[in-house]
Protein backbone atom coordinates (compact mmCIF):
# COMPACT_ATOMS: atom_id res chain seq x y z
CA UNK A 1 0.00 0.00 0.00
CA UNK A 2 1.63 3.78 -0.76
CA UNK A 3 2.62 6.02 2.46
CA UNK A 4 -0.64 8.16 4.29
CA UNK A 5 -0.09 10.74 6.51
CA UNK A 6 -1.30 9.96 9.99
CA UNK A 7 -4.62 11.53 11.12
CA UNK A 8 -3.93 11.94 14.58
CA UNK A 9 -0.47 13.66 15.85
CA UNK A 10 -1.08 12.07 18.99
CA UNK A 11 -0.74 8.73 17.60
CA UNK A 12 2.76 9.24 16.99
CA UNK A 13 3.43 10.22 20.53
CA UNK A 14 1.81 7.43 22.02
CA UNK A 15 3.13 4.71 19.61
CA UNK A 16 6.82 7.08 20.69
CA UNK A 17 6.46 6.11 24.20
CA UNK A 18 5.39 2.64 23.69
CA UNK A 19 8.58 2.13 21.70
CA UNK A 20 10.93 3.46 24.55
CA UNK A 21 9.63 1.23 27.23
CA UNK A 22 9.50 -1.32 24.83
CA UNK A 23 13.15 -0.83 24.01
CA UNK A 24 13.65 -0.17 28.07
CA UNK A 25 11.88 -3.69 29.44
CA UNK A 26 14.03 -6.06 26.88
CA UNK A 27 17.40 -4.51 27.33
CA UNK A 28 18.23 -7.68 29.58
CA UNK A 29 17.49 -10.07 27.21
CA UNK A 30 19.38 -8.27 24.61
CA UNK A 31 22.31 -8.17 26.38
CA UNK A 32 22.71 -12.09 26.07
CA UNK A 33 20.90 -12.93 22.68
CA UNK A 34 22.77 -11.45 20.22
CA UNK A 35 25.87 -14.54 20.30
CA UNK A 36 22.87 -17.07 19.02
CA UNK A 37 20.72 -14.27 16.84
CA UNK A 38 24.18 -13.42 15.18
CA UNK A 39 25.23 -16.86 14.24
CA UNK A 40 22.19 -17.67 12.70
CA UNK A 41 21.93 -14.77 10.34
CA UNK A 42 26.00 -15.22 9.24
CA UNK A 43 25.54 -18.89 8.70
CA UNK A 44 25.95 -19.89 4.65
CA UNK A 45 23.46 -22.46 3.48
CA UNK A 46 25.64 -25.39 1.87
CA UNK A 47 26.33 -25.26 -2.34
CA UNK A 48 25.86 -27.85 -4.53
CA UNK A 49 28.87 -27.72 -7.06
CA UNK A 50 29.72 -30.23 -10.03
CA UNK A 51 32.86 -31.76 -9.79
CA UNK A 52 33.02 -32.22 -13.68
CA UNK A 53 31.39 -29.81 -16.46
CA UNK A 54 28.95 -30.98 -19.24
CA UNK A 55 31.71 -32.28 -22.12
CA UNK A 56 29.61 -30.26 -25.02
CA UNK A 57 26.44 -28.01 -25.01
CA UNK A 58 25.45 -27.95 -28.41
CA UNK A 59 23.17 -31.03 -27.90
CA UNK A 60 21.41 -32.43 -25.25
CA UNK A 61 23.37 -36.37 -24.79
CA UNK A 62 23.07 -38.99 -22.14
CA UNK A 63 23.86 -42.72 -21.05
CA UNK A 64 27.65 -42.19 -22.31
CA UNK A 65 29.21 -45.68 -23.13
CA UNK A 66 32.69 -44.79 -23.35
CA UNK A 67 35.89 -46.70 -25.59
CA UNK A 68 39.43 -46.30 -26.66
CA UNK A 69 39.95 -47.45 -30.06
CA UNK A 70 43.07 -46.19 -31.49
CA UNK A 71 44.07 -44.49 -28.88
CA UNK A 72 41.36 -42.17 -28.96
CA UNK A 73 38.04 -42.22 -26.48
CA UNK A 74 35.20 -42.09 -28.34
CA UNK A 75 31.41 -41.91 -25.86
CA UNK A 76 28.49 -43.51 -27.55
CA UNK A 77 25.59 -41.43 -25.90
CA UNK A 78 21.43 -41.13 -26.53
CA UNK A 79 20.44 -38.00 -27.53
CA UNK A 80 18.09 -35.51 -26.23
CA UNK A 81 15.85 -33.69 -27.97
CA UNK A 82 12.90 -31.65 -26.40
CA UNK A 83 9.92 -33.84 -28.44
CA UNK A 84 7.06 -31.94 -26.35
CA UNK A 85 6.06 -35.64 -24.96
CA UNK A 86 4.40 -35.58 -21.48
CA UNK A 87 6.42 -37.37 -18.56
CA UNK A 88 5.39 -40.56 -17.26
CA UNK A 89 7.01 -43.61 -15.54
CA UNK A 90 7.31 -45.69 -18.94
CA UNK A 91 9.73 -42.90 -20.23
CA UNK A 92 7.57 -41.66 -23.12
CA UNK A 93 9.20 -38.23 -22.96
CA UNK A 94 12.65 -39.65 -23.73
CA UNK A 95 12.05 -40.04 -27.69
CA UNK A 96 15.14 -39.93 -29.14
CA UNK A 97 15.41 -39.84 -32.77
CA UNK A 98 19.10 -39.93 -34.03
CA UNK A 99 22.78 -40.95 -32.46
CA UNK A 100 25.38 -38.86 -32.36
CA UNK A 101 29.41 -40.15 -31.17
CA UNK A 102 31.54 -37.50 -29.54
CA UNK A 103 35.21 -38.05 -29.08
CA UNK A 104 38.42 -36.73 -27.45
CA UNK A 105 41.80 -37.06 -27.52
CA UNK A 106 42.56 -36.93 -23.64
CA UNK A 107 40.16 -36.80 -20.52
CA UNK A 108 40.14 -32.64 -20.19
CA UNK A 109 40.53 -31.89 -23.90
CA UNK A 110 39.02 -30.44 -27.33
CA UNK A 111 35.29 -32.52 -27.46
CA UNK A 112 34.38 -33.62 -30.91
CA UNK A 113 30.59 -33.75 -32.15
CA UNK A 114 30.33 -35.78 -35.19
CA UNK A 115 27.49 -35.59 -36.15
CA UNK A 116 24.42 -37.86 -37.09
CA UNK A 117 26.20 -41.50 -36.76
CA UNK A 118 22.57 -43.21 -37.30
CA UNK A 119 18.70 -41.85 -37.58
CA UNK A 120 15.62 -43.97 -36.80
CA UNK A 121 14.71 -43.60 -40.24
CA UNK A 122 17.41 -45.52 -40.96
CA UNK A 123 16.57 -48.41 -38.89
CA UNK A 124 13.73 -50.37 -41.07
CA UNK A 125 12.45 -52.11 -38.69
CA UNK A 126 12.42 -49.50 -36.28
CA UNK A 127 9.24 -47.65 -34.28
CA UNK A 128 10.43 -44.94 -31.59
CA UNK A 129 12.61 -44.17 -29.12
CA UNK A 130 16.38 -44.92 -29.92
CA UNK A 131 17.40 -45.24 -26.18
CA UNK A 132 21.42 -45.79 -24.75
CA UNK A 133 23.39 -47.67 -27.24
CA UNK A 134 26.75 -49.21 -27.07
CA UNK A 135 29.83 -49.88 -29.49
CA UNK A 136 32.41 -52.70 -29.72
CA UNK A 137 35.43 -53.21 -32.11
CA UNK A 138 36.04 -56.33 -33.78
CA UNK A 139 36.14 -58.10 -37.34
CA UNK A 140 37.75 -54.87 -38.42
CA UNK A 141 34.45 -53.41 -37.80
CA UNK A 142 32.85 -51.27 -35.64
CA UNK A 143 29.43 -51.75 -33.93
CA UNK A 144 26.86 -49.44 -32.56
CA UNK A 145 24.41 -51.63 -30.46
CA UNK A 146 21.45 -49.82 -29.80
CA UNK A 147 17.40 -50.40 -28.15
CA UNK A 148 14.18 -48.93 -30.30
CA UNK A 149 10.55 -50.17 -30.20
CA UNK A 150 9.68 -51.82 -33.11
CA UNK A 151 6.80 -50.76 -34.60
CA UNK A 152 4.48 -52.78 -32.16
CA UNK A 153 5.68 -50.67 -29.39
CA UNK A 154 8.02 -53.26 -28.17
CA UNK A 155 11.56 -53.27 -27.00
CA UNK A 156 14.44 -55.24 -28.81
CA UNK A 157 18.02 -54.60 -29.77
CA UNK A 158 19.42 -53.94 -32.51
CA UNK A 159 23.28 -53.67 -34.13
CA UNK A 160 24.82 -51.41 -36.89
CA UNK A 161 28.07 -51.37 -38.68
CA UNK A 162 30.58 -48.62 -39.93
CA UNK A 163 34.43 -49.19 -40.95
CA UNK A 164 34.70 -45.34 -38.85
CA UNK A 165 34.46 -45.42 -34.92
CA UNK A 166 32.59 -42.16 -35.68
CA UNK A 167 30.06 -43.60 -37.92
CA UNK A 168 27.67 -43.01 -39.97
CA UNK A 169 26.63 -46.80 -39.13
CA UNK A 170 24.07 -48.69 -41.48
CA UNK A 171 21.82 -50.89 -39.46
CA UNK A 172 21.18 -54.20 -39.94
CA UNK A 173 17.64 -55.25 -41.69
CA UNK A 174 16.34 -56.92 -38.08
CA UNK A 175 17.01 -56.74 -35.04
CA UNK A 176 19.75 -59.39 -32.92
CA UNK A 177 17.47 -62.45 -32.88
CA UNK A 178 16.50 -63.16 -29.03
CA UNK A 179 17.07 -59.87 -27.78
CA UNK A 180 14.69 -57.64 -25.64
CA UNK A 181 14.92 -55.09 -23.66
CA UNK A 182 17.26 -51.84 -23.25
CA UNK A 183 20.71 -50.17 -22.43
CA UNK A 184 23.08 -52.95 -24.07
CA UNK A 185 26.65 -53.00 -22.92
CA UNK A 186 29.20 -55.07 -25.22
CA UNK A 187 31.68 -56.46 -22.89
CA UNK A 188 35.13 -58.09 -24.46
CA UNK A 189 37.06 -60.44 -22.29
CA UNK A 190 40.88 -61.11 -21.93
CA UNK A 191 39.76 -64.80 -24.11
CA UNK A 192 38.47 -62.48 -26.99
CA UNK A 193 35.00 -63.43 -26.41
CA UNK A 194 32.12 -60.58 -26.51
CA UNK A 195 29.36 -60.42 -24.02
CA UNK A 196 26.10 -58.54 -24.24
CA UNK A 197 24.80 -57.27 -20.79
CA UNK A 198 21.30 -55.49 -20.80
CA UNK A 199 17.69 -54.76 -19.92
CA UNK A 200 15.70 -52.30 -17.77
CA UNK A 201 12.48 -52.83 -15.76
CA UNK A 202 9.45 -49.89 -15.82
CA UNK A 203 9.86 -48.35 -19.02
CA UNK A 204 12.37 -50.78 -20.87
CA UNK A 205 10.04 -53.96 -20.21
CA UNK A 206 12.26 -56.33 -18.78
CA UNK A 207 9.36 -57.99 -16.33
CA UNK A 208 7.70 -58.48 -19.40
CA UNK A 209 10.11 -61.28 -20.27
CA UNK A 210 10.49 -64.51 -18.60
CA UNK A 211 12.15 -67.55 -19.72
CA UNK A 212 12.62 -65.07 -22.82
CA UNK A 213 9.27 -65.38 -23.73
CA UNK A 214 6.81 -62.20 -23.89
CA UNK A 215 3.64 -61.66 -21.54
CA UNK A 216 2.15 -57.89 -22.42
CA UNK A 217 0.43 -58.43 -19.94
CA UNK A 218 3.48 -59.36 -17.15
CA UNK A 219 3.29 -57.13 -14.56
CA UNK A 220 6.18 -55.79 -12.07
CA UNK A 221 7.44 -57.31 -8.96
CA UNK A 222 5.86 -56.65 -5.63
CA UNK A 223 7.96 -55.74 -2.82
CA UNK A 224 8.22 -58.98 -1.44
CA UNK A 225 9.01 -60.70 -4.51
CA UNK A 226 12.66 -61.92 -6.21
CA UNK A 227 13.81 -59.05 -7.37
CA UNK A 228 14.00 -58.53 -11.61
CA UNK A 229 17.62 -59.62 -13.17
CA UNK A 230 19.78 -58.20 -15.20
CA UNK A 231 20.60 -60.87 -18.62
CA UNK A 232 23.55 -61.61 -20.34
CA UNK A 233 24.04 -63.22 -23.76
CA UNK A 234 26.98 -64.83 -25.64
CA UNK A 235 27.85 -63.14 -29.27
CA UNK A 236 28.38 -64.82 -32.14
CA UNK A 237 31.71 -63.88 -33.90
CA UNK A 238 29.57 -61.79 -36.86
CA UNK A 239 28.97 -60.03 -33.97
CA UNK A 240 25.11 -59.80 -34.99
CA UNK A 241 23.91 -62.55 -33.20
CA UNK A 242 23.82 -65.22 -29.99
CA UNK A 243 25.70 -67.67 -29.41
CA UNK A 244 22.92 -69.53 -26.99
CA UNK A 245 19.81 -68.58 -25.66
CA UNK A 246 19.59 -65.29 -23.46
CA UNK A 247 20.43 -66.01 -19.45
CA UNK A 248 19.55 -64.35 -15.95
CA UNK A 249 22.42 -62.89 -14.06
CA UNK A 250 22.46 -63.85 -10.47
CA UNK A 251 22.90 -60.70 -8.25
CA UNK A 252 23.52 -61.24 -4.25
CA UNK A 253 23.53 -59.54 -1.71
CA UNK A 254 26.82 -59.82 0.65
CA UNK A 255 24.13 -62.36 2.45
CA UNK A 256 24.90 -64.79 -0.38
CA UNK A 257 20.47 -64.13 -0.69
CA UNK A 258 19.31 -62.96 -4.09
CA UNK A 259 17.31 -59.02 -3.55
CA UNK A 260 13.68 -58.74 -3.75
CA UNK A 261 11.81 -55.93 -5.06
CA UNK A 262 11.86 -54.18 -1.55
CA UNK A 263 15.78 -53.98 -1.90
CA UNK A 264 15.56 -51.20 -4.46
CA UNK A 265 18.68 -49.30 -3.56
CA UNK A 266 20.67 -52.27 -4.36
CA UNK A 267 18.36 -54.24 -6.88
CA UNK A 268 18.95 -54.24 -10.82
CA UNK A 269 16.89 -51.37 -12.75
CA UNK A 270 18.87 -50.78 -15.77
CA UNK A 271 22.18 -49.54 -17.01
CA UNK A 272 24.31 -52.60 -17.21
CA UNK A 273 27.78 -52.09 -17.39
CA UNK A 274 30.80 -54.73 -17.49
CA UNK A 275 34.54 -53.85 -16.72
CA UNK A 276 37.39 -56.18 -15.48
CA UNK A 277 40.14 -54.67 -12.69
CA UNK A 278 42.61 -57.22 -11.67
CA UNK A 279 41.32 -60.46 -12.77
CA UNK A 280 37.55 -59.74 -10.88
CA UNK A 281 34.73 -58.96 -12.86
CA UNK A 282 32.78 -55.69 -12.54
CA UNK A 283 29.23 -55.95 -13.02
CA UNK A 284 27.77 -52.33 -12.35
CA UNK A 285 24.11 -50.63 -12.83
CA UNK A 286 21.65 -48.22 -12.21
CA UNK A 287 19.05 -49.01 -9.39
CA UNK A 288 16.36 -46.88 -11.08
CA UNK A 289 13.85 -45.11 -8.76
CA UNK A 290 16.88 -44.78 -6.06
CA UNK A 291 19.49 -43.80 -8.67
CA UNK A 292 22.24 -44.96 -7.47
CA UNK A 293 24.84 -46.33 -9.34
CA UNK A 294 26.04 -49.58 -7.39
CA UNK A 295 28.49 -52.44 -8.73
CA UNK A 296 28.89 -56.05 -7.82
CA UNK A 297 31.81 -58.59 -8.05
CA UNK A 298 32.26 -61.97 -9.84
CA UNK A 299 34.84 -64.82 -11.04
CA UNK A 300 32.93 -65.33 -13.91
CA UNK A 301 31.64 -62.59 -16.90
CA UNK A 302 27.83 -64.96 -16.03
CA UNK A 303 28.05 -64.49 -12.49
CA UNK A 304 27.00 -64.84 -9.76
CA UNK A 305 27.63 -61.05 -8.93
CA UNK A 306 28.47 -60.07 -5.24
CA UNK A 307 27.00 -56.83 -4.40
CA UNK A 308 29.72 -54.39 -2.98
CA UNK A 309 28.78 -50.77 -2.92
CA UNK A 310 27.49 -47.53 -4.23
CA UNK A 311 29.99 -45.95 -7.34
CA UNK A 312 28.15 -43.57 -8.19
CA UNK A 313 25.97 -41.01 -5.74
CA UNK A 314 22.05 -39.79 -7.46
CA UNK A 315 22.98 -37.14 -9.95
CA UNK A 316 20.20 -34.34 -10.46
CA UNK A 317 17.50 -35.60 -12.71
CA UNK A 318 16.03 -38.08 -12.67
CA UNK A 319 17.78 -40.78 -14.36
CA UNK A 320 21.73 -42.15 -13.46
CA UNK A 321 23.38 -43.70 -16.02
CA UNK A 322 27.13 -44.19 -16.74
CA UNK A 323 30.04 -46.67 -18.51
CA UNK A 324 33.46 -47.23 -16.89
CA UNK A 325 36.66 -47.33 -18.66
CA UNK A 326 40.69 -47.16 -18.31
CA UNK A 327 42.41 -44.22 -20.23
CA UNK A 328 46.15 -44.15 -20.06
CA UNK A 329 46.36 -46.54 -17.07
CA UNK A 330 44.13 -44.25 -14.93
CA UNK A 331 40.17 -45.25 -14.67
CA UNK A 332 37.27 -42.58 -15.04
CA UNK A 333 33.71 -42.42 -14.61
CA UNK A 334 31.30 -41.16 -17.66
CA UNK A 335 27.64 -40.27 -16.63
CA UNK A 336 25.42 -37.84 -16.89
CA UNK A 337 23.10 -35.21 -14.80
CA UNK A 338 20.60 -32.09 -16.00
CA UNK A 339 23.18 -29.32 -15.32
CA UNK A 340 22.50 -27.32 -18.55
CA UNK A 341 18.79 -27.87 -18.63
CA UNK A 342 17.72 -28.52 -15.05
CA UNK A 343 14.62 -31.10 -17.11
CA UNK A 344 14.71 -34.73 -16.63
CA UNK A 345 14.88 -34.98 -20.87
CA UNK A 346 17.74 -32.73 -21.36
CA UNK A 347 20.64 -34.39 -20.01
CA UNK A 348 24.42 -34.00 -20.40
CA UNK A 349 27.39 -36.06 -20.52
CA UNK A 350 30.42 -35.53 -17.99
CA UNK A 351 33.23 -37.70 -16.57
CA UNK A 352 35.15 -37.86 -13.29
CA UNK A 353 38.27 -39.75 -11.66
CA UNK A 354 37.30 -43.31 -10.35
CA UNK A 355 39.32 -44.91 -7.61
CA UNK A 356 40.00 -48.26 -6.51
CA UNK A 357 41.28 -48.78 -2.37
CA UNK A 358 43.75 -51.33 -2.13
CA UNK A 359 41.05 -54.36 -1.90
CA UNK A 360 39.68 -53.72 -4.83
CA UNK A 361 36.19 -51.56 -3.89
CA UNK A 362 35.72 -48.61 -5.61
CA UNK A 363 35.79 -45.67 -4.04
CA UNK A 364 32.31 -43.75 -4.10
CA UNK A 365 31.86 -40.53 -5.99
CA UNK A 366 29.79 -37.94 -5.44
CA UNK A 367 29.17 -35.40 -8.56
CA UNK A 368 29.04 -32.54 -6.47
CA UNK A 369 31.01 -30.82 -3.96
CA UNK A 370 29.04 -29.26 -0.65
CA UNK A 371 30.64 -26.05 0.10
Amino acid sequence: MPYQQPKHVGFLAVAAILLMVSCNNATESTKIAPAADSAAAVKKESRKVPISQPLVSNIYTADPSAHVFNGKIYIYPSHDTATGTPENDNGDHFNMMDYHVLSMDSVGGAVTDHGVALHIKGIPWAGRQLWAPDAAFANNTYYLYFPVKDKKDVFHIGVATSKNPAGPFTAEKAPIKGSYSIDPCVFKDDVGKFYMYFGGIWGGQLQRWNNNVYDSAAKLRQPGEPAILPRVALMNADMKSYNGPVKEIQLLGKDGKPFTEKDNDKRFFEAAWMHKYNGKYYFSYSTGDTHFICYATGDSPYGPFTYQGVVLQPVDGWTNHHSIVEVGGKWYIFYHDVQLSGKTHLRNVKVAPLQYNADGSIQTIDAYRHE
